[in-house]
């Protein structure tokens, strides 16, 4: 049997919005319009806006028939419960949320073995109340997927959109370009996973039981991927919530969006990713999934270090820093809690950006070396020879200075063993042992004077680590995107580099091996 072929769904969706007119012919039979309901009074003497049955059940009923409808539905014949928590204006209150949420963590927690996917097409302003109760949820095992929001603006800035443990969705058109319409459009940043297509989707519409309707929003978008979601769960229900969202961005389409149209902040910030269907068949064993975090904007900060986070089923690889104005002073892997985080250092402006990745079994941890002040370099390395480097990073407390991976191949191999920095700087090894984790350096130096500098892992390897040794030039930073490890500069013809200025840029990549292969 085909993975994508119809079966029974061990699988529910829940839709947190308006209500759904369950009638018409594409979900006709999959809806349970449940008792809950958590909504404000109305205001209409006071709007413009009149009441009308579209307010009531128009949004609810186009997104339930784009996660499961006959026709035009993604996950075809999946049961949806609709909980009501905005009311025939669209409008809703935080608390009402909570209440929804609260609501399904019961459920889930009295039935451990049910797969649950929650849409969330709403958007609050920053809560970190919401945010926590997704987390709580997702920590359950909910698959939690939230619209990013329409004000052409960062996603970080609203609630469920922040939530690091909710997979965001921005919108793109038929043309896989950024979602806009008039004001309005698809929001972006760090705090987007993916995007998948919002602009004018035709779905079930309440006016008649065969009639549809056109709408665009980032709403859609995640109608889309919670389609997508309820699929790969049905096909392995095993999956865990990190499992699936790993797999989800694995298998999307990439470097499809023009990101001019982003601001230029966010360009590398943003997900250059579109939803795709995994391909359907299981995964051989060999391949390793990583994705890329970035840390939170400077004011929803706690402490003065940008922090970004893995999740727990995650392992933390490989960790990088950037910054615009290039005024950083490194990264290194802290421990906060029980939990390893990649901290960065710098001004205002700079980003922590950690490499977070399914590693079964593993058994990691971080080596440091202290300034060595005298000679040319600090070094470290993984003492044990049982683990292998699979990232490096360094702190300085004066600015300009960067970290690179020395390469000490064992005999017959080209395996990373340590790590060197400036003199002035502490460096610190990420090591890893696993069972049959390879990896593998691979480094970069153009022949001129280059804004961007790459280096790509090669088929069936995985990017864990991405650093930079700048010799005399200042870099922004470097970053992962998919598995490419990204450098920038200043541009050249600015700050006036010469051929002997020029960057390193190093990438650890990563397999693991199938016990029986040589």
């Amino acid at each position: 049997m085909s993975l994508w072929e119809e079966r029974d769904s061990p699988v529910e969706v829940y839709l947190l919005g308006t209500s759904i007119e369950p009638n018409h012919m594409e979900i006709k039979g999959m809806i349970n319009i449940s008792n809950f309901e958590r909504v404000p009074e109305e205001e209409w003497q006071s709007t413009s806006v009149p009441r009308t049955q579209d307010n009531c059940v128009g949004h609810g009923t186009h997104l339930a028939a784009l996660v499961s409808g006959q026709i035009v539905g993604v996950a075809k014949d999946i049961k949806i419960h609709s909980l009501r928590v905005l009311n025939c204006q669209g409008k809703g209150k935080v608390s009402g949320i909570l209440m929804g949420l609260e609501f399904l963590w019961k459920k889930l927690v009295s039935n451990p073995s049910k797969r649950m996917v929650v849409l969330l097409p709403l958007v609050s302003g920053y809560s970190q109340s919401i945010n926590n109760a997704c987390k709580r949820l997702a920590r359950a095992g909910a698959v939690l997927v939230a619209a990013a929001g329409n004000f052409q603006s960062n996603a970080c800035a609203y609630s469920p959109a922040s939530a690091p443990e909710v997979i965001t969705v921005g919108a793109v058109d038929s043309q896989d370009q950024p979602f806009t319409q008039g004001p309005l459009g698809t929001n972006y940043g760090s705090c987007v996973d993916i995007f998948a297509p919002g602009k004018s989707i035709v779905s079930a519409d309440k006016d008649c039981t065969i009639c549809y309707v056109r709408k665009s929003g980032t709403a859609q978008a995640a109608a889309h991927v919670a389609g997508i979601a309820a699929l790969m769960l049905t096909a392995q229900p095993n999956l865990t919530v990190a499992e699936l969202r790993q797999r989800l961005l694995h298998y999307s389409i990439s470097n499809a969006i023009n990101d001019t149209w982003f601001p230029v902040e966010q360009r590398v910030k943003t997900p250059n990713l579109v939803a795709a269907l995994p391909p359907s068949t299981q995964e051989t064993g060999g391949q390793m999934f990583c994705r890329t975090v970035w840390s939170e904007p400077w004011e929803f900060r706690l402490t003065h270090a940008a922090e970004a986070h893995c999740d727990p089923e995650e392992e933390l690889l490989g960790c990088s820093s950037f910054s615009q104005s290039g005024k950083r002073q490194g990264e290194r892997v802290g421990i906060l809690g029980n939990r390893r985080v990649c901290l960065a250092f710098g001004d205002s402006q700079v980003s922590a950006v950690a490499r977070c990745c399914l590693l079964r079994r593993a058994n990691c941890s971080i080596h440091t070396a202290a300034p060595a002040l005298v000679g040319l370099k600090t070094y470290t390395h993984c003492p044990d020879p049982d683990q292998v480097l699979t990232g490096c990073s360094s702190h300085w407390e004066v600015e300009n200075l960067d970290v690179f991976p020395h390469t000490t191949p064992k005999r017959g191999t080209n395996q990373p063993r340590r790590c060197a920095g400036h003199k002035e700087a502490s460096v610190h090894a990420s090591c890893c042992h696993a069972p049959g984790l390879q990896c593998t350096t691979k480094m970069y130096r153009p022949l001129s004077p280059l804004e961007k500098v790459t280096v790509s892992c090669d088929a069936g390897w995985t990017l864990t680590s991405c650093s930079a040794h700048p010799e005399t030039s200042v870099t922004l930073g470097a970053f992962p995107v998919d598995n490419t490890c990204v450098v920038k500069h200043q541009d050249p013809e600015e700050t006036g580099r010469t051929s002997e200025e020029f960057v390193i840029v190093t990438a650890i990549c990563c397999r693991i091996q199938p016990s029986g292969q040589a």
